[in-house]
């Protein structure tokens, strides 16, 4: 199979040749190494690749013998390094599979790797010290987002269809944004982050994925979603499988218009202009749409601060016990500067902080809940400018303590951490480009509690109406010459 033709397929499509015999698994991930090697040297995304193991029966499931890569983080596969884009987990290897890559297996995906992340996930950029900065293939100077910024460039590059991504506030949603790439974060509970964890950063983060199609998405959840013994959240089962909703029609939905974000920071102009051209293109498909007001039940200072109690003393656990595992000291010779000062505040974290923080949680899911039993969905963008230049988050985080650095990530991605805390469903889709640079800009729809469903109904009609699959980035695989 030639790159080109490789590339120009989503998911579903490859596994349906694999299907009807008209290419091998084992041949996709021939083709799929070659992408990698045709594009990653200029990207950076992926971080490892690996043999591909026994191919599973075509046709056996919807994703049967796609190629497929997993984040550096939140995800064991046995027998392979996990590392958590840290010098502290350097040459750490799983034991044993998590639930979710058995479930990976079972979907029949072939797991040819694994992603840049940024260390502990704990950035909406890429820029970590242990592999590098990982580059945006529409333009390599600018950042791919985070924290799943490497499956989200390998994706978009045409590496693979799709890669497994996860999402504690807005690491799905902002690099599908930032890399034109369709990615849904779904309920708290929704798939399970055993055995080994509970729910990362109590609740806040969950798995995911990114890709190109919308029914790629679907199919995977669909493969993957429904908890494990001993999960502590389960979302409620769907009706019908996700791949049937996307062909659904969505009916008439209310859906509530934000264009200013929690906070108050200013949106860019050209972000605002292309929100309001979704709200007019959904419209035009026979929704309701009226700008709102979304009362949080808190200030935004106190949302930033309850996440930083919230996120800090879950790193501090996680840096003492890899430090334990590995032997290695905490210190700026593993453990980069932000993390090592968010390290240092989470440890300071004391057990009242840390209620007080939970309650926070709660009053902003009561918040959101209410909101959403008045509407069927809200727009928002999901990021309030376009991908920003490499380096940027640096500036001016010199120094900060570990709400300062948490503050600057969400400085940068105010519209997403909201559904996080709140564990309601939400997606950045692909609907728009800057005219000034053809960069693409994401729009993102959030939904109640377990309504993936009205999520995917919808992305399945936006992509008929305004289709995104003929734009292509400045780094891709599609290019090349290759068979």
């Amino acid at each position: 199979m030639k790159l080109s033709e490789y590339a120009d397929h989503d998911g579903v499509a490859l596994a349906a040749l694999v299907a009807r015999g008209d290419v091998t698994a084992a041949e996709l991930a021939a083709t799929a190494r070659l992408a990698c090697e045709a594009v990653n040297p200029r990207i950076n995304a992926v971080v490892e690749t690996w043999p591909a193991e026994d191919a599973p029966a075509p046709g056996s499931t919807p994703l049967a013998g796609v190629p497929f890569l997993v984040k550096d983080l939140a995800v064991a596969m046995a027998g392979k390094r996990v590392e958590l884009g840290s010098r502290l987990a350097a040459g750490n290897v799983a034991a044993a599979d998590s639930s979710l890559m058995a479930r990976f297996r079972r979907a029949g995906l072939v797991t040819l790797g694994r992603t840049a992340t940024p260390e502990f996930a704990y950035s909406t950029t890429t820029e970590g010290v242990l592999y590098g900065a990982t580059r945006n293939p529409w333009d390599p100077d600018r950042s791919p987002g985070g924290s799943s910024g490497g499956s989200a460039a390998a994706v978009a590059a045409g590496i693979v269809p799709l890669a497994h991504a996860t999402d504690a506030a807005g690491s799905i949603r902002v690099p599908a944004a930032a890399n034109g790439l369709f990615g849904l974060k779904p309920t708290r509970g929704r798939i399970s982050m055993g055995p080994d964890a509970d729910e990362v950063f109590n609740g806040l983060a969950v798995h995911g994925a990114l890709s190109r199609s919308v029914r790629d998405s679907a199919a995977l959840l669909d493969l993957v979603h429904g908890p494990e013994a001993g999960d502590p959240y389960t979302a409620p089962r769907p009706e019908r499988s996700y791949a049937q909703e996307v062909t659904r029609s969505p009916g008439s939905l209310r859906i509530g218009l934000l264009t200013q974000p929690w906070g108050g920071r200013a949106v860019d102009g050209t972000i605002i202009d292309a929100t309001l051209r979704s709200a007019r293109l959904a419209e035009s498909l026979g929704h309701r749409v009226e700008e709102v007001r979304v009362d949080l039940g808190t200030g935004w200072e106190e949302f930033v601060l309850a996440n930083a109690r919230l996120w800090s003393a879950n790193l501090a656990t996680w840096i003492d016990g890899l430090a334990a595992a590995s032997g290695r000291p905490v210190d700026p010779t593993t453990v980069e500067p932000e993390m090592l000062a968010s390290y240092a505040y989470g440890r300071e974290v004391g057990g009242t902080e840390f209620v007080h923080a939970l309650a926070m949680r709660n009053t902003v899911a009561r918040a959101i809940g209410r909101y959403f039993a008045e509407y069927d969905l809200l727009l928002t963008p999901t990021l309030p400018e376009l991908p920003v230049p490499l380096g940027t988050y640096a500036e001016g985080a010199e120094g900060a303590d570990g709400p300062g650095w948490l503050r600057q990530v969400f400085h940068r991605s105010p519209f997403t951490a909201v559904f996080n805390v709140a564990g309601t469903p939400a997606m950045s889709v692909p609907l728009q480009t800057d005219p000034a640079t053809g960069l693409p800009i994401g729009i993102q729809f959030a939904a109640g509690h377990g309504r993936e469903d009205v999520l995917f109904r919808l992305a399945g009609q936006l992509e008929q109406a305004a289709p995104w699959a003929g734009r292509t980035p400045a780094v891709w695989a599609g290019d090349h010459h290759g068979a």
